[in-house]
C-alpha cells in the first residue's frame, strides 16, 4: 500500500501543484511574519540592552504619560551630583532629550523620518553605552552647534557646515552641523540631533536646571539591583528607578505595539490563505478520488481494507503538506528578507544577515501546512474508504454526485438561523462590547452556513445566471451551464474560495463608506471655524506657531485646543482614564455644540468639566456632580460637571473624546503644555481665501503644521479610512489569487475527468474554439456565482458593522455601488483568466486518444 501510495502521489504531482501553492502561501505568511518580528525584536533587544544605563532615574509615571500633551516631564539636573556621591556609583550623566521636535534645513524642508519614527533632540556625551560614535567633525560647543546622525545626514544630503533650524517647544533656533555621528548598532529609524547639555536644557527643554532623566553607571563589582536599592534609599520614592534590564524591557514593550501590528496583519493574510486554501485542497482530493474510483475499487478487490485506503489518501495529503510546508518556509525566509529591505527603505536599517529563525517558526510552519492539508483531505479520504470493490467493474465517472444534500440543508439552515440571530442581536444591542461580540459570532456562523449550504444554491442560482447561455451561445452555452450544475458540491466549494474574499471586501467597503459619510456629516455639523491649524500627525506644536496665527492679517477669533490626559473617579465607583480637550472661552465661534444641559460658559468655567449626556447617564453623573480627577504628575483636583452635551457622537475635528473643559483649567493642573490645534475665523466673512493665503504664508517656516478647512478635513478622513481599505484590498488580492488557483485546478481536473466526453464531443463536430468557449463560460458562471454569494454576505456584514459603528456616533449608512459593480465585473474577468490554461489543454487533446481514455 505504501508503494502504491507513493506511485499515486508522484503520478498526480502535476494535479496537486496548485494545491501545494495554496499551502505554500499560507505557510510563507505565517513563517515570514514570525521571522520578521523575531528579527526586529532581537535587533532592538540588543540595542536597548547595550545602550541602557545601569540605573536610570526618570520622573514618576502618572496618568496618560504616553499621550500627546506637549508637556515634558523632568527631574532636577542637580540629582546627578547628589547620586554621584553614593557608594558604588562610577559616574552620572544628565539626559536632556525631547522627541517629536521638527528640524528643517535651509530650504525649509523637513529633516527627519517620514515613517512615523521620532526626531529626537538630545544632549551629547560619550560613554561605552552611547548608541552612536563621532565619525566626522567634532562635538558641539555652544548654542549654535549640533551633531547629526549619519543616516539622516545622508538621506537629507547634509554635511558639516550646513545650517539647521530646530522647532522646539520654547521656540525655534538655528544651529550649524559641526559633526556627524554613526550608529554603533541598528538605527531604529529615528533622526538624532545632538547639542551640548546647556543648550539642550535651555532651548529644547526650556528649563536650564532640569533633565529628562539621569543615567547612573555602577562601579565595578556592584550589581544593577544593588545600585538601584542604594539610589532608592537616597532619593526615596519620588522618582522612577529602572535597572538596565528593566529599562530595556520597558523600551521593548513600547516597540511591541508596532511589531504586533505587523505580525497580526501578516497573520491575517495567512488566515485568509489558509481558509481559501482549504476549499482548494478539499476540491482537489475529492476530484482525484472521483477519478480514481476504479483504481480504489481494484485495490479493495485485491484485499485492501477501508482503513488502508483512507490511510493511503491521508498519506498523500501529508506528503503534499510536507513539500508545501518546506517550500513555504523557504518562501517565508524570502518574505521576511523582503520586509527587512522594505523597512530599511523607510529608515529602519535592519540586516538580513542577522535574520532570526527561532524554533517556533518551523514548528508553526509545519503545523499549519500539515495540519491544514490533513484536515482538508480527511473528508475526501473517508469518502475514498467507502468505495466498493465492485467499483472496479463499474465505468462510473463520478461517485456520489447524485447524493442528496439533506444533511447540508439542515446543518446550513441551523447555522444560518443562529448567525442571523447573532447579527440581529448585534443590531439591537446598546453596548458596543456586546454588539462587537455578537457581530464576530454572527460573521463566523453566517460564513460557515453559506459554505455548508452553498451547494444547495448552485442549481437555482446558476440556472438563472446561465439562463441566457443557450440562446446566446447555443448548444455550447447549454453544455457549459450543465457542466456547472453537474456536481453542486464541487461548484459550491470552488465558488466558496472566491466568496470569502469578496464577502470580506464587500462588508468592509460598506463599513468604510458608512464611516466616511458619518464623518462628513459630523464635520458639517460640528466644525464652525473657517480654518483649523494642526500638526500633520496631530501632535502638539510650539507656542510660537499660535502667536504667528494670531498675527496674521484678517484673522478674527482664534480658539486654542490642548489635550489633557486625566483619570476620573465616577459616582458609580468606576475609575476611567481618558483624554479631555481644553478650549478658549470663545469655543461657540469655532464649534457647533448641542447641549442637553448647561452652556459653553458653564462647561469652560474654572474647575468645571463637560461630558456627553449618554456617557453621564451610564455612570450616574449629573450637572453639578463633583468628580475627583487626577492629572499627569500626580496633580489632583475636584471638577464640577458644568454641562452635558448631546451630539450623537464621541468626537469630531478638534473634539477628541466626550470630555472637555476650559483651557485655564488645563493650564492650572497641567502647566507648560502645547496647543494641539488652533481654530481660526476670518474677521471678514467674505475674506476666507485671503485669510488662508495669509495663514499659509505665515506658517511656511513650520512644515509640520497644516491649514485645513472642512473640505480638507473630509479628504483627510477619507485618506485615513483608505489605509484600512488598502489592507482589505490586499487581503482580497491574496484571496483572489488562491481562488483563481482553485478555479484553475477544478477546471483542469474536470477536463481530465471528462477526457472521454471531450473526445466524443470533438468526434461529433465540436470545434476547438467551441470547446474553449464552453470551458470559459463554465468558469465565468462559477466565478459570478461566488461573487454574488460573497456580495450578499458582505452586504449583511456591512449592515451589521454599521450598527456597531452607530453606537459610537457614526450613524450614516452608505453602499459603495462603484465597488459592488467593480466586484461583479472583476469576477467575470477572474473566470475568464482562470479558464485560459484548462481550455487550452482541452482543445489540444488528441481526439482518438481521448475517446480511448479510461
Amino acid at each position: 500500500m505504501l508503494r502504491a501510495t507513493l506511485r499515486s502521489f508522484f503520478a498526480h504531482k502535476g494535479r496537486l501543484l496548485l494545491s501545494m501553492l495554496a499551502i505554500l502561501l499560507s505557510v510563507a505568511f505565517v513563517s515570514g511574519s514570525l521571522i520578521f518580528s523575531d528579527t526586529v525584536s532581537r535587533t532592538f533587544d540588543r540595542l536597548f540592552a547595550s545602550t541602557s544605563a545601569d540605573v536610570t532615574i526618570a520622573p514618576k509615571e502618572g496618568v496618560g504619560e504616553s499621550l500627546p500633551t506637549g508637556v515634558v516631564r523632568t527631574v532636577p539636573a542637580s540629582l546627578a551630583d547628589r547620586v554621584g556621591a553614593i557608594d558604588g556609583v562610577a559616574g552620572t550623566h544628565v539626559d536632556a532629550a525631547v522627541e517629536n521636535i521638527t528640524v528643517v534645513d535651509d530650504r525649509n524642508e523637513p529633516v527627519g523620518p517620514t515613517s512615523g519614527a521620532p526626531t529626537i533632540a538630545t544632549n551629547w556625551y560619550v560613554t561605552d553605552r552611547s548608541p552612536v560614535k563621532l565619525t566626522n567633525g567634532r562635538a558641539p560647543r555652544g548654542p549654535g552647534e549640533a551633531l547629526l546622525d549619519r543616516d539622516t545626514a545622508d538621506k537629507a544630503k547634509l554635511g558639516i557646515g550646513d545650517p539647521l533650524t530646530l522647532l522646539a517647544q520654547p521656540g525655534s533656533f538655528r544651529v550649524e552641523i559641526v559633526g556627524i555621528a554613526t550608529f554603533r548598532t541598528t538605527n531604529p529609524g529615528a533622526a538624532l540631533v545632538f547639542l551640548d547639555t546647556p543648550t539642550a536644557q535651555a532651548k529644547v527643554l526650556g528649563r536650564p536646571g532640569e533633565a529628562t532623566s539621569i543615567s547612573v553607571d555602577a562601579a565595578e563589582g556592584v550589581s544593577d539591583d544593588t545600585l538601584k536599592r542604594r539610589v532608592a534609599a537616597e532619593l526615596g520614592d519620588a522618582y522612577d528607578l529602572k535597572t538596565a534590564d528593566e529599562q530595556a524591557e520597558s523600551d521593548a514593550a513600547q516597540l511591541g505595539g508596532f511589531l504586533d501590528v505587523i505580525k497580526w496583519v501578516m497573520l491575517g493574510f495567512a488566515g485568509v490563505a489558509v481558509l481559501v486554501g482549504v476549499f482548494l485542497i478539499v476540491n482537489t482530493f475529492s476530484m482525484l478520488i472521483a477519478q480514481r474510483t476504479r483504481e480504489l475499487g481494484l485495490l479493495r478487490a485485491l484485499g485492501a481494507d477501508r482503513r488502508q485506503v483512507r490511510r493511503s489518501v491521508l498519506t498523500e495529503a501529508v506528503l503534499l503538506g510536507l513539500v508545501g510546508s518546506t517550500l513555504g518556509l523557504a518562501a517565508g525566509v524570502g518574505l521576511a528578507a523582503g520586509l527587512i529591505g522594505l523597512m530599511s527603505a523607510f529608515g529602519m536599517n535592519l540586516s538580513a544577515a542577522e535574520m532570526v529563525v527561532g524554533p517556533a517558526t518551523p514548528v508553526s510552519a509545519y503545523a499549519v501546512g500539515l495540519g491544514v492539508t490533513f484536515l482538508a483531505a480527511y473528508l475526501p479520504a473517508r469518502r475514498a474508504a467507502r468505495v466498493s470493490p465492485m467499483a472496479a467493474l463499474v465505468d462510473a465517472e463520478v461517485q456520489g454526485v447524485g447524493r442528496p444534500l439533506k444533511v447540508r440543508a439542515v446543518a446550513g439552515s441551523l447555522m444560518a438561523a443562529a448567525g442571523a440571530g447573532a447579527l440581529a442581536g448585534c443590531a439591537v444591542s446598546d453596548r458596543t462590547a456586546t454588539a462587537s461580540l455578537l457581530l464576530g459570532l454572527g460573521v463566523v456562523l453566517t460564513l460557515v452556513a453559506t459554505i455548508v449550504a452553498g451547494p444547495l444554491l448552485v442549481r437555482p442560482v446558476i440556472r438563472v445566471l446561465g439562463g441566457a447561455f443557450p440562446k446566446v451561445f447555443g448548444s455550447v452555452g447549454r453544455m457549459s451551464q450543465r457542466n456547472a450544475l453537474r456536481n453542486p458540491r464541487r461548484t459550491g466549494a470552488t465558488a466558496a474560495a472566491l466568496m470569502v474574499g469578496l464577502a470580506l471586501v464587500g462588508g468592509l467597503s460598506i463599513a468604510s463608506a458608512s464611516m466616511t459619510k458619518s464623518f462628513d456629516n459630523q464635520i458639517d455639523k460640528t466644525l464652525g471655524a473657517d480654518f483649523v491649524v494642526q500638526n500633520s500627525n496631530f501632535m502638539p506644536f510650539p507656542q510660537e506657531i499660535t502667536e504667528k496665527v494670531r498675527a496674521v492679517e484678517g484673522a478674527g477669533t482664534v480658539v486654542r485646543q490642548r489635550f489633557a490626559p486625566l483619570a476620573l473617579t465616577l459616582p458609580d465607583g468606576k475609575r476611567v482614564e481618558s483624554t479631555a480637550s481644553g478650549y478658549d472661552p470663545k469655543l461657540d465661534e469655532a464649534a457647533n455644540i448641542t447641549y442637553a444641559s448647561g452652556t459653553t460658559a458653564t462647561a469652560l468655567a474654572a474647575d468645571s468639566i463637560a461630558m456627553d449626556v449618554a456617557y453621564a447617564d451610564e455612570h450616574r453623573v449629573r450637572v453639578g456632580s463633583v468628580l475627583p480627577v487626577e492629572f499627569p504628575g500626580g496633580r489632583k483636583a475636584r471638577l464640577t460637571v458644568g454641562a452635558l452635551t448631546d451630539m450623537d457622537q464621541t468626537g469630531g475635528p478638534g473634539m477628541e473624546g466626550a470630555l472637555f473643559m476650559g483651557l485655564a483649567t488645563v493650564e492650572k493642573y497641567l502647566p507648560g503644555g502645547q496647543d494641539a490645534a488652533v481654530f481660526v475665523n476670518a474677521a471678514d466673512s467674505g475674506a476666507t481665501d485671503d485669510l488662508r493665503t495669509g495663514l499659509e504664508a505665515a506658517l511656511d517656516p513650520y512644515p509640520q503644521v497644516q491649514v485645513r478647512d472642512q473640505a480638507d478635513y473630509k479628504d483627510l478622513v477619507r485618506q485615513q479610512i483608505a489605509v484600512m481599505l488598502y489592507l482589505v484590498y490586499a487581503l482580497l488580492g491574496l484571496a483572489i489569487v488562491i481562488a483563481v488557483l482553485g478555479v484553475v485546478n477544478t477546471l483542469a481536473l474536470s477536463v481530465v475527468e471528462r477526457t472521454r466526453e471531450i473526445g466524443l464531443l470533438r468526434a461529433i463536430g465540436l470545434s476547438r474554439v467551441q470547446l474553449r468557449r464552453m470551458i470559459r463560460l463554465e468558469s465565468v458562471v462559477i466565478a459570478v456565482f461566488g461573487a454574488l454569494l460573497g456580495l450578499a454576505l458582505g452586504v449583511v456584514w456591512g449592515v451589521a458593522v454599521q450598527q456597531v459603528l452607530a453606537l459610537e456616533g457614526l450613524t450614516a449608512f452608505a453602499v459603495p455601488w462603484g465597488t459592488v459593480i467593480a466586484v461583479v465585473v472583476g469576477s467575470v474577468v477572474v473566470g475568464l483568466a482562470a479558464a485560459v490554461l484548462p481550455a487550452l489543454r482541452a482543445s489540444r487533446m488528441n481526439v482518438l486518444a481521448a475517446i480511448a481514455h479510461e
